[in-house]
């Protein structure tokens, strides 16, 4: 399985585990993803649900193989499940985030409430380089976290930028060596399972509120954007670009 999950002490573990492949999310891995979050909502064995990738890899975004035999044109495509039940998970969501975060791997960090990265988290947003634009609602809340107009740069040139670029831009919570990585999210998320589980989730809710309806509309609407756009031929020059390794040409585009 390419994700694996695991429930201990309070806490339920979604580790994109698919190292060969800089762990690129396939649609049957969001589809385990979207069910685990259902599950973590019902059960309340689970106060605490951690995001975690491996040390060279958190994820490298869509697998682009598996993006093309499988296009997420529906809105009940897995990924599109997923978007939005990260958005509307009711309990803390911690992310744990080293090496390559790509895509959807740094977007999906805007639903966390608490985000760990070690030194050698690298963050980028490729959406426009692909012939697509942003989605998970990503196109309104990086601004609201990182200001109007580092938001563009980041999701118009999809350069990629360091871990301490995004501790800088108030993306992470902290920064620590790659070594101590999993010990700092331990020790986070131990004193959260030891808070009152009520009170905790009646904050985060009361935090996530006024924004709640503007994110689930957001997040249709880049839905029905991205699909429209991933049928166009930029998309369609990007990606065959990618797989025969070359430059693409977006000249002929308007």
């Amino acid at each position: 399985m390419s994700i694996a999950v695991e429930i201990a002490a309070g806490v339920m573990t979604l580790r994109f585990d698919r190292p060969v492949r800089k762990n690129a999310i396939t649609a049957e891995m969001y589809a385990v993803l979207a069910d685990a979050l259902a599950e973590a909502e019902h059960d309340p064995a689970v106060r605490v649900i951690v995001i975690a990738g491996h040390a060279e890899a958190f994820t490298a975004g869509n697998d682009l193989e598996d993006f093309m035999q499988r296009p997420p044109l529906g809105d009940d495509a897995p990924v599109f499940r997923f978007l939005r039940a990260v958005s509307t998970c009711p309990k803390p969501l911690v992310a744990s985030v080293s090496g390559v975060a790509v895509g959807i791997g740094t977007t999906l960090l805007l639903h966390c409430d608490l985000v760990y990265a070690s030194d050698t988290a690298r963050f980028s947003l490729p959406f426009v380089q692909l012939g697509l634009c942003p989605e998970a609602a990503s196109s309104t809340l990086l601004a609201t976290v990182v200001g109007p107009r580092k938001a563009a740069e980041l999701l118009m040139f999809g350069e990629p930028f360091t871990a301490q670029a995004a501790l800088d831009m108030g993306l992470v919570n902290a920064v620590v060596p790659a070594a101590e990585l999993d010990a700092r999210v331990s020790e986070r998320v131990a004193r959260l399972v030891r808070l009152p589980a009520p009170s905790l989730r009646a904050t985060k809710r009361l935090m996530k509120q006024q924004q709640a309806d503007a994110i689930a509309a957001q997040i249709a609407l880049e839905v029905e954007v991205f699909g429209r756009m991933l049928r166009e031929p930029a998309a369609k020059e990007a990606f065959a670009a990618f797989f025969e390794k070359r430059v693409p040409d977006f000249s002929v585009f308007d």
